[in-house]
């Protein structure tokens, strides 16, 4: 599924926009999926230093997925980006067990965050297609994301180079998002 497919499941919704922010440390695979979702070519991918935005108009709809470099000194920036946010899609690499301390940190401080408040989450377990990959359950539990009250959330278990798993999460964005236009 590319980004016009997903595009087009918006289709019955009556939003016009929706902005989508891409986060998570550096090496989740942030810019492999955006890639993904704008059937793009992914053999070569390089670290984002600033931040890509890849905005596609079809059929009077325009989703515009902003991905911003997870290095830890561009992460203080990550905020100046938060304004009218409609979902945040967290991406976290499954098989770096070492930095699921680090990335449970960063993505809590950005639950705190005013202008993230009700945003809904979706986060992508990436990177299941490795043999040493946490399960997307195991994820749930050591991020302790069943303590999410002031949002709607989902974690996805995926591969940005397989695709398994995108379909899913951006499915459930499509869900998420009309019924909160129906409320």
């Amino acid at each position: 599924m590319g980004l016009l497919d997903f595009i087009r499941s918006f289709r019955a919704t009556s939003q016009q926009e929706l902005r989508i922010l891409l986060l998570g440390l550096d090496n989740a695979g942030k810019t492999t999926l955006l890639k993904v979702l704008a059937s793009e070519d992914i053999s070569h991918i390089t670290p984002t230093q600033g931040f890509n935005i890849k905005s596609v108009q079809s059929s009077g709809f325009k989703l515009n997925v902003w991905d911003i470099g997870g290095q830890r000194r561009i992460r203080p920036y990550w905020r100046n980006y938060f304004e009218n946010t409609d979902v945040l899609i967290y991406v976290i690499d499954s098989s770096d067990r070492k930095r699921f301390d680090e990335t449970n940190q960063e993505l809590w401080e950005l639950l705190e965050e005013e202008k993230l408040r009700n945003v809904p989450l979706l986060v992508f377990a990436n990177k299941q297609d490795l043999l040493n990959a946490a399960k997307a359950s195991d994820i749930t539990d050591g991020l302790s994301l069943h303590q999410i009250r002031d949002r709607r959330w989902q974690i996805q278990g995926c591969s940005a180079h397989t695709k398994e798993g995108v379909k899913e999460g951006l499915e459930w964005i499509s869900k998420t998002i009309g019924s909160n236009k129906k409320k």
